[in-house]
This record gives C-alpha cells, structure tokens and sequence, in this order.
C-alpha cells in the first residue's frame, strides 16, 4: 500500500528541480573560471591598451584592416572599448565558452556514473534534458553579458561616455549606440545557438566531455576554414559560420539587416536540428553509465 501510494504521488515535474540544477552548475569549477574569466579580459584588455601605448604602431600602415581600425576607435569611449571585447571574443573565445557549457552538460554525469543513478529516480529523459538544456543556455547568455557589461563599465570608466566610433559610417550617438551594441549581443547569441545544439548532441552522443567540448569547437573551425575557400562557391552560404560576421551590419547607416536576417535564420535551423536529434537518441538509447 506504501508503494502504491509513493506512485500515486509520484509527480515527474517534481524530479531534477530547475534550481537545484543551476546550483550544481554554480558549485562547479569550469563554470566558476568560465564567467571569472569573462570579468578578467576586459581587466587584461584594458591593461594592454595601457601599458602598450593604446594605439597603432606608425609602422603598420593599414596592414590591420577594420580590425585595426577597430582597435584604434577603442579607445575613444566605452561603448567602443566594449564593442571591440565582443570583436575578439566572438571569433573563438565565446565558441569555447557556449561550447564547454553545453557539452560538458550530460557527458560529465555519464563519466561520472551519475547519469544512470538520475534516471534511476526516475528523472524522465526529455526533462533531465530539458532542465540541462536550459541551465546550460543560461550560463552562456550569463557570460555574454558579463564580458559586454564588464567591457561597458571598465571602458566607460576609463574613456567616457562617448558616440559609437564605426569604420564603415558615421559616429552613432551614445543612446542609438547602446541599442545597437546589445542588437549584436542578440546576434551573436543566436549564431552561437549553433554551438550550443552541436555540443549538446555530441554531450549527448558521447561519455567524453572533454571530446564533446573539443568536437564542437573543432567542427565550428572547420566550417570557418571552409567558408574562407571561394571555390566553393554558394556552398558556403550554407555553412553555419558563413554569417558570423553579419553583426557588422549593426555599425553601418542603415542598418544592414539582410544578412543578420539569413543568418539568424541559419543558426536557428541548426540548432533546432541538432537539439531535436539529441532528445531523439537520448530517449532511445541505453544509459549504462
């Protein structure tokens, strides 16, 4: 009768709490030095601009390109220090940040043997999933903004609140600035939502993390190379890196939107693929570890 009472009761949304699981990603040391970290390199940016002079050497002609111009329009104000923090982290820093927050998710519980102990509880699959899932995205996006909001604070404090420097348009005004910088926050999250669905397969997939993590950045990188070889012609308008860069139409007046519109589209398709193909091969495969 005590059995069939504790069944009765028995509620799947009660299992593996929303919180509970936030808590445990809080506790652990590769969450904790991830965001760190994103504190730390606007603090190491800004002590490089400092010690190193601040501006480009006379001898670099305009060998630099718009990265260079980039970093020289850096200096001129906050929202500009804190644009060229999202310039060179996107490329490959925020890859393996989403990436180790996703694909470390599942693949540590079955390194470790809890996975089968979780399921065991019984945690339904989809919503152990699901509850990784989302505590994962919300590490991430926690990241993101405490690279930008550190980058916003630490340049404003330093260079002051100024117009929006661009290298393909005029100065934005500070407001339209501010508007514009959080736009490429939005779309650089949603691009890397193809990292975060191909991570989470591979976590899925895998008992590796560290091989969940690492395939994710290395196939991300391997689209990169690819979408650089021309002879490939409108085969890399289908790679998920191909619009990556598209936020730079966020600087330009008017905005640019076609192809921040194709390739928030892309990433969205991917990711959605990817996801649905880990809920699928979880629910259906045997957990022995």
């Amino acid at each position: 009768m005590t059995t069939l009472e504790a069944a009765s009761g028995y509620k799947p949304s009660r299992t593996l709490p929303l919180w509970a699981e936030v808590r445990r990603q809080a506790s652990r040391r590769r969450t904790q030095m991830a965001l760190g970290f994103m504190v730390l390199l606007p603090l190491i940016v800004l002590a490089a601009f400092e010690f190193g002079g601040g501006g480009r050497d006379d001898n670099d002609g305009n060998g630099g390109g718009a990265f260079s111009s980039m970093a020289d329009l850096a200096t001129s104000g906050g929202l500009n220090f804190a644009l060229f923090g999202l310039a060179v982290s996107a490329g490959f820093l925020l890859v393996v940040v989403v990436a180790l927050f996703f694909g470390d998710t599942v693949a540590s519980e079955a390194s470790w043997g809890s996975l089968r102990y979780l399921l065991a509880i019984p945690v339904p699959r989809a919503r152990l999933l699901g509850v990784k899932l989302t505590v994962a995205a919300g590490y991430s996006l926690l990241a993101l903004l405490l690279l930008v909001g550190t980058s916003l604070l630490v340049g404003t404090l330093r260079y002051g609140w100024s117009p929006m420097g661009s290298t393909i348009a005029a100065e934005i005004p500070p407001g339209e600035g501010l508007l514009r910088l959080l736009g490429i926050c939005a779309y650089l999250a949603t691009t890397l939502l193809v990292v975060a669905g191909l991570a989470f397969l591979l976590s899925v997939l895998t008992d590796a993390a560290l091989g969940a993590v690492g395939g994710a950045v290395l196939l991300w990188i391997l689209s990169s190379i690819l979408d650089q070889i021309d002879a490939l012609g409108g085969i890399r308008n289908g790679l998920p890196t191909h619009y990556t860069d598209a936020w730079m139409g966020l600087l330009s007046t008017p905005v640019q939107t076609e192809d921040l519109a194709k390739g928030a589209i892309s990433a969205i398709v991917y990711a959605t693929l990817f996801w649905g193909f880990a809920f699928y091969r979880f629910t259906r495969k045997d957990v022995t570890s």
